[in-house]
């Protein structure tokens, strides 16, 4: 359909599809597929930008600078038909404001007469702009009215919109947008109409949740790496890898959202060691509302019990998240602008809090690093959020009870963890 591929740009040896490719590691064309000088394809981005929209997704495009080569607005790709071949606009078009939610024909322009245009722009932007936005179309071009349209042609829309495979999530946006502006039904607000709830659940039946089953790491390769250089010894290393090391241990310890780590707290009300540091609790800091608010404060409080020193296995201390977090803590006191427990470790933002994404992404970078630190292969697709499954199920194979571990991660019953997060993992 695209032609026949001559680079592969994300590859490694052992999965290339093609005799050229970029890798992070070694590779015929190296690790930048960016300082290539690439040929324009005008006609392949266009299909891949329609692909976009078609899809429904939300694009961050990096690219250079192309002031010789034009390309139709974003605008343009939303018409069936459109072609990508005539003049258009540059490729780095000047910023646009945010457009209000489309009206429907009829009465929303009656409803809103006599307002004022910052009025109307407040009352119809919402953030089901873009999806409302899409049935106001589809109803146009059938002849239908989008707010009293019978709950027949919106469940045709929707059963549209499920044979493209778009997911049960993305579809219940769709019926709260639409349900946000259409007449009420029966007396009912459209979102929770009979037939609709019911088509919902139907759609979950259709496509059920598939949770990976297989691990995509391996816990014991990571740990491994985290006993040796770069990340010991921990006194002396670079900060940025003890800021790496003591995030990966934290979120494998406690099994807990990036989220919750993030909201970890030094001050003496929410750290507390034990005598000659056998232990240590984390509370969160004050106000923060977890991402299930009906956790209990309890279960949000996390004790972390020291690893004990044996002379059988003496790395085995390397890897206590006791040890690792009182260093973090002690070499970050001098610098730390803040009282979250996790800090920038350079640049301008150096001891300021450290973003939500961003402490995922020291996660993501610490397990990678001991990957390639082993001489492995590097891994591709690992999510912070991973280390909750992993954890989890390596703790359920180990002997921890299921109530242990549903408490620790927040979970209300085990049917989470079963039907999200149990791994296959082998007891050693």
């Amino acid at each position: 359909h695209f032609g026949e591929a001559q680079i592969d740009l994300f590859a490694s040896p052992e999965s290339s599809h093609c005799q050229l490719f970029y890798s992070l590691g070694e590779a015929p064309l190296g690790r930048d597929a960016l300082a290539h000088s690439w040929p324009l394809g005008p006609n392949l981005l266009a299909q891949i930008l329609c692909k976009i929209r078609e899809d429904e997704e939300q694009v961050l495009l990096v690219a250079p600078y192309w002031p010789t080569w034009t390309c139709p607005s974003l605008e343009d790709p939303l018409e069936e038909g459109s072609s990508f071949s005539g003049d258009g606009h540059n490729l780095a078009p000047m910023p646009r404001p945010m457009e209000p939610a489309r009206l429907a024909p009829g009465r929303d322009a009656s409803d809103l007469s006599g307002l004022s245009q910052a009025v109307i722009e407040t009352i119809t932007q919402q953030a089901y702009a873009l999806r409302w936005g899409l049935f106001v179309d589809w109803c146009s071009s059938r002849g239908e009215d989008p707010q009293r349209c019978p709950i027949a042609i919106v469940l045709s829309f929707l059963q549209e919109k499920l044979e493209r495979r778009l997911s049960p999530s993305t579809l219940k946006v769709y019926v709260a947008a639409i349900a946000a502006y259409h007449d009420a039904v029966d007396e009912t607000s459209l979102g929770k109409h009979q037939l609709i709830v019911r088509f919902l659940r139907g759609v979950r039946r259709v496509n059920p949740p598939r949770p990976h089953l297989v691990p995509s790491w391996d816990l014991s390769v990571a740990l491994q790496g985290l006993r040796e250089a770069p990340f010991e010894p921990l006194a002396s290393v670079e900060l940025k890898h003890l800021s790496l090391k003591t995030a990966l241990l934290i979120a494998l310890a406690s099994i807990k959202r990036v989220g919750d780590l993030q909201a970890f707290s030094v001050d003496e009300t929410c750290l507390e060691f034990g005598p000659g540091d056998s232990h240590v609790i984390l509370r969160p800091r004050p106000r923060y509302v977890p991402k299930v608010p009906t956790t209990s404060f309890r279960d949000q409080v996390v004790n972390l019990q020291a690893l004990p020193l044996e002379e059988a296995d003496p790395a085995s201390a390397l890897l206590c998240p006791v040890r690792t977090l009182r260093i973090y803590v002690d070499r970050t006191r001098h610098f730390r602008r803040t009282k979250k427990l996790f800090v920038c470790f350079g640049g301008q933002q150096k001891g300021n809090a450290v973003s939500k994404q961003r402490l995922a992404h020291w996660v993501v970078d610490a397990i990678s690093l001991s990957y390639q630190n082993q001489g492995e292969p590097c891994l591709l697709g690992v999510h912070a959020h991973s280390t909750r499954s992993v954890a989890s199920s390596y703790a359920l194979a180990h002997g921890a009870s299921l109530a242990d571990i549903c408490r620790a991660a927040g979970w209300a019953t085990p049917n989470t963890f079963a039907r999200f997060y149990n791994l296959r993992i082998e007891a050693v």
